[in-house]
């Protein structure tokens, strides 16, 4: 197929560094699957910066930009379809990024078009307006499913996945116990703390891990207070020597295989002030770090137990304290260790590479004879 491609290179926690591994996987598979490509020219940094409509100077920049996003995607698509037909439009947009009814034009020039987007799990505002001006809309968030055709969209339920040309084990010594390469948000650093004082020798590379405000004495006495008053202690954090700054694209990767254990959590940035559990998704770590070989240990949730076997391939954890405990068991029993990342890697390498998940998605949206002739 010739394809009209239209997504940043990042997602939005890693553009703090320099980084190609969005474009890794969406990209390059497309084109591993030997479609053609034609790529959108613009800068998405501005716009990726002003996505929140709640915010009114971030309102204001949306009201003046998007117009001019959507005159110069119409005309490069007009453009690449005039010189040859586009049989696609494959995008990542927010809402923030294009209106509506641009994206209807270009399905009156005959054009199907679908949009990939994994934040809906508490972001859904941030795509429902640009939503239902898709033919389909690609969602690996299962329970938003509903929330994608209430609104009148066509959702294809589509998981992430990772690209084994890019994601792969490297042959180096573990150098670290327990890992973790992420953003600092929600509980992630209460675990990361439980994990601290029960002993592990624990890591965090990433956005925020290193940049922590000291608390002032009032803060402190108000925090205490607050865990007293609810019968909890203070949470422990990771201390600064175990923290580092984001990783580079192929630092991330090796990280993997440097690790003893690597970690993933399923729990989103958002948490609840009415004191509920926070919202949880599969994310792409899961199928990174699997393809990658890394032992991995990843917060409990009952939707990425449809991709991998808890215990087998990966590890569940449901609280801080099954945590520290299956940590310290499998960093003591490398035999059991090696045997579930082996299955792991196994199991992302025969399901859940991108370029797979395209040629299922492609054949419900009735591409499946353009998918084949791009491949021959």
């Amino acid at each position: 197929m010739r394809i009209f491609y239209a997504a940043p290179d990042f997602a939005q926690d890693r553009k703090t560094v320099a980084t190609k591994l969005w474009r890794a996987n969406l990209y390059d598979a497309l084109s591993d699957l030997g479609h053609e490509l034609v790529e959108f020219d613009i800068d998405y940094q501005p716009f990726a910066s002003n996505l929140d409509p709640n915010c009114k100077r971030q309102k204001s920049f949306v009201e003046k930009n998007r117009p001019i996003f959507s005159e110069k995607l119409l005309d490069q698509v007009r453009t690449a379809h005039r010189r040859k037909p586009i049989d696609l439009f494959f995008s990542y947009f927010y809402s923030a990024y294009v209106e509506p009814d641009a994206i209807r034009e270009i399905g009156r020039m005959g054009i199907p078009t679908v949009n990939w987007f994994c934040n809906a799990s508490y972001q859904f505002n941030l795509i429902e307006e640009i939503a239902p001006a898709y033919d389909y809309c690609l969602v690996p968030e299962k329970f938003r499913l509903d929330d994608y055709r209430n609104v009148g969209a066509t959702p294809i339920y589509c998981q992430e996945a990772a690209n084994p040309n890019i994601y792969k084990p490297y042959p180096l010594a573990k150098e670290f116990d327990v890992t973790f390469v992420g953003q600092k948000y929600g509980t992630r650093p209460v675990l990361m703390g439980s994990l601290y004082q029960g002993g592990v020798q624990v890591r965090a590379w990433g956005p925020h891990w290193q940049n922590e405000k000291p608390i002032s004495r009032s803060r402190q006495w108000r925090h205490r207070m607050k865990h007293w008053l609810h019968g909890r202690s203070m949470p422990v954090l990771l201390p600064a020597e175990c923290c580092g700054p984001p990783l580079e694209d192929e630092e991330l990767i090796k990280m993997y295989s440097r690790s003893h254990i690597s970690l993933g959590f399923t729990a989103v940035a958002h948490v609840p002030k009415d004191g509920s559990p926070p919202i949880q998704q599969v994310r792409l770590r899961d199928f990174e770090a699997t393809m990658s070989g890394a032992f991995y240990m990843v917060e409990a949730f009952d939707e990425l137990a449809d991709f991998f076997e808890p215990d087998k391939e990966v590890i569940f954890f449901r609280n801080a304290e099954e945590l520290t405990e299956k940590a310290k068991y499998y960093l003591k029993h490398q035999e059991d260790r090696e045997k579930i990342r082996r299955a792991g890697l196994r199991r992302a390498r025969a399901e859940h590479t991108w370029q797979s998940r395209f040629e299922m998605v492609f054949a419900e949206m009735g591409l499946r004879d353009q998918c084949i002739q791009a491949a021959i």
